[in-house]
This record gives C-alpha cells, sequence and structure tokens, in this order.
C-alpha cells in the first residue's frame, strides 16, 4: 500500500508539474513573445525543479544530498528529453499520427519512467530517511 501511495503522491505532483509547464510556456510564448525552445526550455527547467521538490519531500521523504539527487534527475532528461523529441518527430512527421496523442503518450512515458528512475535510482537507498519534524512546518512548544 505504501508503494501505492507514492504512486498517487508522484502522479498529483506530475500533474501540478505539467500544469506549471504548460502555464509557464503560455505566458513567455504569448505575453513576452520568446522563441518557441526558450519558452520550452525555461518552462520544462520550471515544472522539473517543482516536480522534483515536492517529491522529494513528500513522496520519497528523502534526506538524500539534493545537489547529487538533481543531478541525477537532470542526467534523466539528458537522455528522456531528447529520444522523447525523436520519438514525437517519427510518429508525427514520418507515420503521420495525432500530435496530441503522441505528446499523450510521451507524458504516460515520462510519467512512467521517471517515477521509477527516481523511486530506484535517485531516492532509492534514501526513502523516508528524512526526519518526520523537518518535514512538518508546524511546531509544538
Amino acid at each position: 500500500m505504501r508503494e501505492f501511495g507514492r504512486a498517487v503522491k508522484f502522479l498529483l505532483f506530475s500533474i501540478s508539474a505539467g500544469l506549471i509547464q504548460i502555464g509557464s510556456f503560455a505566458l513567455m510564448n504569448e505575453l513576452l513573445h520568446w522563441p518557441y525552445w526558450i519558452c520550452y526550455l525555461v518552462a520544462l527547467v520550471l515544472s522539473v525543479l517543482w516536480n522534483f521538490t515536492l517529491n522529494r519531500k513528500f513522496t520519497f521523504r528523502s534526506a538524500a544530498n539534493v545537489p547529487i539527487a538533481m543531478l541525477k534527475v537532470a542526467a534523466y532528461y539528458a537522455v528522456f528529453t531528447p529520444l522523447s523529441t525523436l520519438l514525437e518527430h517519427v510518429l508525427t512527421d514520418s507515420l503521420l499520427w495525432n500530435e496530441y496523442l503522441v505528446t499523450g503518450i510521451n507524458m504516460v512515458l515520462n510519467f512512467l519512467t521517471e517515477f521509477l528512475y527516481q523511486r530506484f535510482f535517485v531516492f532509492g537507498k534514501s526513502i523516508d530517511t528524512a526526519k518526520k519534524e523537518n518535514l512538518d512546518e508546524t511546531h509544538t512548544d
């Protein structure tokens, strides 16, 4: 049951990160009229930082070294981003699949692979190592 709960938390935080990515992309694209790649990259970084921070603290409750954990997540995205971009290109441009269907497939692949990557590689040895008092924002006198 504990792992199911982790998966549900990860899903909810991933949805919130997706909303941050879409919202920040739209703001930069529509209001600032920045080039597409800058909007995409900044929005992706914001969503990854949001997702990482919430999942480290609440989903995996890890006291792991934050810079090292962040580098591991960056390594994941250094592989996932070009591969998913290539997959999206092949499926939409070569095989003429619907762009929204392919984006949905990539989002599901990202969710599944990132959860497993963070669960077993990034936080695997440090799950539930953060002290409860460090996680709670309320203090008792």
